[in-house]
């Protein structure tokens, strides 16, 4: 016998309901972040024990520029150690500045990856990067009118030293998404996240400060 399922009602939304931590303990302590278990209480779920990696949070910016119909999109290119990989990506960095403002944030992140300020910002989606194994959420913005940045001396360092950067169509990126040549989760979100905003006439897009009940900043 097949399985049925009611239809969900509309809208769908996350349920933002931390259940009760019956303990915690940093199992080890990283050099950016911690892995913690923690014990859990589900209800009638009973108890769990789950390892996580405690995350500082961060933002993206998707740079767009261009006429209508033909927008492109601002790509970077890092090494990513634990997958072993060259991925194209979006700008992106931690919040890891107390006080900080998220859109702050990702305005600093533009400048200091790509060179770039932005005259209009907005938000394109909120996602939990990886909810299973690591705390993270992750803002992204939309930065259009762009134009080169004022120089503020930042010297790119590590994995940002030298990474190629360049202008991209919105659609050769996004078929290099379908195609599976874009592999890194933010950029896919981001690139078809600012596809299907295009398509909808950019009237999904939200401010830049609207509510982001995960990041205190915003609540």
């Amino acid at each position: 016998m097949s399985a049925t399922h009611d239809r969900l009602a509309t809208p769908i939304a996350d349920r933002l309901d931390p259940q009760p931590v019956t303990s915690s303990t940093v199992v080890y302590k990283g050099r950016v972040w911690d892995v913690l278990t923690e014990d859990v209480q589900l209800g009638a779920g009973g108890h769990v024990t789950r390892d996580f990696v405690r995350h500082t949070g961060a933002v993206a910016v998707v740079p767009m520029r261009g006429e209508a119909g033909a927008e492109e999109v601002l790509l970077i290119q890092q090494y990513r150690h634990p997958v072993g990989t060259f991925d194209w990506e979006v700008p992106a960095g931690l919040l890891d500045k107390p006080g900080e403002d998220p859109r702050d944030a990702a305005s600093r992140e533009l400048r200091e990856e790509a060179d770039l300020d932005a005259g209009t910002w907005h938000v394109l989606v909120d996602i939990f990067t990886s909810p299973g194994a690591l705390s993270e959420n992750l803002r992204v913005f939309l930065a259009r009118d762009v134009h080169p940045a004022v120089a503020e001396g930042f010297v790119r360092e590590g994995e940002e030293h030298n990474m190629p950067t360049g202008w991209v169509s919105l659609d050769e990126a996004v078929d290099a998404v379908l195609a599976g040549r874009v592999h890194n989760g933010v950029a896919v979100s981001a690139i078809l996240g600012a596809s299907v905003a295009r398509q909808r006439n950019w009237e999904t897009l939200r401010p830049a400060d609207a509510p982001w009940p995960e990041h205190p900043a915003y609540r």
